[in-house]
C-alpha cells in the first residue's frame, strides 16, 4: 500500500513521486538528490557539498562573521544561526510562531511542538508530537502507520523512527542506565532504582544518552552503583562543583536515594570556611570565625525557621563577611586593631576611596562592640522610614488587570503577578508554594500565605479568599504545572516547579520572569503592602499576609493608620445571624 499525499496540479500522487519532482543534480559532486542550497548563480547544491564547499561560504550580511550560506535572499547570504525561521500558525496548538513545515504531514509545526513529546492520544504511549492538538497529540507512528520509516525496536517491539538495525533511543539509554549502575551482583541496588526508573523514563531518550556520555556523570554513576564511591552528601561534596554535580544530588535527592538538606547554607558555610582560613593573621581569623559562626549563621539559622536559604539571603551574609574582611585588611594596612581602632581611624576609611560595602561593614563594627571586642566607636544604623520611592497604585492596578485579561501571557507568570501585586508577596515567598497551599472547598478556592502562633506547639493556619479569575489561574496551575528539568523529571509537590528535580523554582528565576512582564519588584510589593497597611490592622496584615509583625508594624506606621480603637470597636459589635463578627477588609 501506498500512501497517497498532498495533491499536485488537481492529481494525487504518492510520497514517492513528489520526492522525485524535486530531485536535481548538484553542480559540484553531480550527484542526483534533493538540493539543500543554492550557489550564487542559482545552481543546486545537495546536502553533503552545502557543508564542504568553500565556496558556500560567504560573509553573513546578519552577524558579518564568514560561515556557512544557509538561505540567500535579496540583500545577500545568511548563514545558519541568522536565517530566521517563518513566522507559521501551528496546526497543532495553535500558536504564531516560527516552525517548520512537518515532513510528515506537510502542515506547519511550531519549535515547540517539534520538540514535545507526550502520550498519544491514539495508542497511549509517550512520543514526539506529529500531529493533533495540544489536547489529543498524536504520535509518528499512529500519523503514518504505513509509512516504511517507522518500524519495530528489535528490543521493546515498538514503532520508532530507527536509522540503524539496534535497538531504539529508549532501550539502549536502559540498557547504559544498568551497565552504570549495576553493583557486583549485576542488579541495580535498591536504593539506586527510583534513579534508574526516573532517567529511563525522561522524555527525550537522546537527551539523556548525550548527558550520560558527557563529563563525569557516567563516572559518578558506575561509582555509586558499583559501591566505590559512598551514597552519601559528603562523597559528593569530594567532586568538582559545578551544575554536573548538583543536577546529579538534586535526581538523587528527589527520587530518596540521598536525604534533603539546604545546599545554601552548605554553601554558606563552605564560603565562610574559605574565608576565614585564608585570612592573613590569627587575631583576624579568630574574630571573622566568632563573628560568622555565632552571628551570621546563628541568626539565618534563627530566621528561616526550619526552611530552606535563598539565594539572597546567602548573598546578604556573604556581603557581611567581606565587608568584616575589607575593614581588618584596611586596619591591618594602617598597622590597627580592633581594640586600637578609635573614632577618627574608621571615619577616615569611610571617607577615603574605594571603599567597598561601607554600609555592610555597621553591621561588623555592631557587633564588635556589643562583644566588647572595640569601644568608643559609632557606627549609626540606618532606620526605615517608610518607601523611599513614589507609588503608583493606578499603574499597579493597570497591571493587574492585563495579567488577568491577557491571555498571551503564560498562565504561571500570570498567577505569580497577580500574587505579588494583590498579596504583596515576594518572589522568593511565590517559588516557595506548594500545591497543598491551594485549597478548594465548596467551589471557593483559597490560598494559604500566613500562618499564626497561637501556642508554643499549635499554628493555626490563615487562608485568603481568591476572587474567580485568579482562582481559575491558581487551579490551572496546579493541574497543568510542569517542571523545566529535562533529566530525571520526578513528581513535585511545588507550585512552580524549577530546572532541578524536586526543587522548585529559584527566587531568582521567578523574578527574572516578573520582571518581562513589565514588573518592577521592589515597586510594586511596597505599593500593594502600603495599601493593605491602609486598611487592615497590623496583627491582620501579620498573620494573612505571612510577614513578621514588626515588618507589619513599620508599614501601618509608615502608611498612618490608626488602629488604636480597632480592638474595642470589635469587642462592642454583637454577633448575630444577619450581622456576624467579620474584620473589614480582611479575606476570609
Amino acid at each position: 500500500m501506498v500512501r497517497i499525499d498532498k495533491p499536485l496540479d488537481g492529481q494525487r500522487v504518492c510520497r514517492n513521486c513528489i520526492a522525485k519532482s524535486h530531485i536535481e543534480e548538484c553542480v559540484r559532486c553531480g550527484a542526483r538528490r534533493e538540493p539543500a542550497t543554492r550557489d550564487a548563480q542559482g545552481r543546486p547544491l545537495c546536502p553533503n557539498c552545502l557543508v564542504t564547499d568553500p565556496a558556500n561560504v560567504e560573509v553573513c550580511i546578519g552577524c558579518g562573521k564568514r560561515r556557512r550560506v544557509q538561505n540567500r535572499t535579496s540583500d545577500g547570504p545568511l548563514c545558519p544561526n541568522c536565517c530566521p525561521l517563518p513566522v507559521l500558525v501551528c496546526s497543532i496548538c495553535g500558536r504564531t510562531a516560527p516552525g517548520t513545515h512537518s515532513r510528515l504531514t506537510g502542515l506547519p509545526r511550531c519549535g515547540g511542538c517539534d520538540r514535545r513529546q507526550a502520550r498519544c492520544a491514539s495508542c497511549g504511549r509517550l512520543r514526539g508530537i506529529h500531529s493533533g492538538t495540544a489536547e489529543a497529540p498524536i504520535c509518528g507512528p499512529c500519523t503514518t502507520p504505513d509509512a516504511e520509516l517507522w518500524r519495530p525496536c528489535p528490543t521493546c517491539g515498538e514503532a520508532e523512527r530507527l536509522r540503524s538495525s539496534g535497538p531504539c533511543p529508549r532501550c539502549t539509554l536502559k540498557q547504559r542506565l544498568h551497565e552504570l549502575l549495576a553493583n557486583g551482583s549485576g542488579s541495580t541496588p535498591p536504593k539506586l532504582q527510583a534513579l534508574h526508573q526516573a532517567l529511563a523514563s525522561t522524555e527525550r531518550a537522546a537527551t539523556g544518552l548525550r548527558w550520560l556520555s558527557g563529563g563525569i556523570v557516567s563516572t559518578v554513576l558506575s561509582d555509586l552503583g558499583s559501591g566505590r564511591r559512598p551514597l552519601t552528601h559528603e562523597a559528593l561534596d569530594e567532586l568538582p562543583e559545578g551544575k554536573v554535580v548538583e543536577h546529579i544530588r538534586s535526581v538523587l535527592v528527589a527520587t530518596d536515594a540521598l536525604p534533603k538538606r539546604d545546599e545554601q547554607m552548605v554553601r554558606l558555610e563552605r564560603h565562610v570556611k574559605d574565608i576565614v582560613t585564608s585570612h592573613a593573621t590569627a587575631e583576624g581569623r579568630k574574630f571573622l570565625h566568632r563573628y560568622a559562626t555565632w552571628h551570621l549563621l546563628r541568626r539565618l539559622r534563627r530566621r528561616s525557621r526550619g526552611k530552606e536559604t535563598t539565594h539572597y539571603q546567602l548573598q546578604v551574609a556573604r556581603q557581611h563577611l567581606r565587608a568584616g574582611v575589607y575593614l581588618l585588611n584596611w586596619l591591618e594596612d594602617q598597622n590597627l586593631t580592633l581594640a586600637t581602632c578609635r573614632q577618627a581611624d574608621l571615619e577616615r576609611w569611610m571617607a577615603s576611596d574605594g571603599v567597598r560595602l561601607r554600609q555592610e561593614a555597621g553591621h561588623f563594627v555592631r557587633w564588635a562592640l556589643t562583644q566588647k571586642i572595640t569601644r568608643d566607636l559609632s557606627f549609626p544604623a540606618e532606620r526605615w522610614n517608610g518607601p523611599s520611592r513614589p507609588m503608583d497604585d493606578e499603574a499597579r492596578w493597570d497591571t493587574a488587570r492585563r495579567l488577568l485579561h491577557d491571555d498571551t501571557f503564560k498562565p504561571e507568570d500570570r498567577l505569580a503577578g497577580l500574587l505579588l501585586l494583590l498579596c504583596a508577596q515576594w518572589p522568593a515567598a511565590i517559588s516557595r508554594l506548594t500545591v497543598d497551599h491551594i485549597e478548594e472547598t465548596d467551589g471557593v478556592v483559597r490560598i494559604r500565605l500566613g500562618a499564626v502562633a497561637v501556642a508554643v506547639t499549635v499554628t493555626v493556619t490563615v487562608t485568603v479568599e481568591l476572587p474567580a479569575p485568579v482562582a481559575e489561574l491558581a487551579l490551572q496551575q496546579v493541574q497543568v504545572r510542569r517542571s523545566h528539568a529535562v533529566l530525571g523529571r520526578t513528581d513535585s509537590p511545588w507550585l512552580f516547579p524549577g530546572g532541578q528535580p524536586g526543587r522548585p523554582i529559584s527566587a531568582w528565576a521567578m523574578g527574572e520572569r516578573l520582571r518581562k512582564l513589565g514588573i518592577r519588584l521592589a515597586e510594586a510589593r511596597s505599593t500593594a503592602l502600603f495599601q493593605l497597611a491602609t486598611e487592615l490592622p497590623a496583627a491582620v496584615l501579620a498573620r494573612t499576609l505571612g510577614i513578621d509583625i514588626t515588618v507589619a508594624v513599620k508599614w501601618q506606621r509608615a502608611a498612618a493608620g490608626d488602629w488604636a480603637a480597632y480592638a474595642a470597636e470589635v469587642s462592642r459589635r454583637r454577633a448575630s445571624p444577619q450581622h456576624p463578627i467579620h474584620e473589614p477588609g480582611v479575606p476570609t
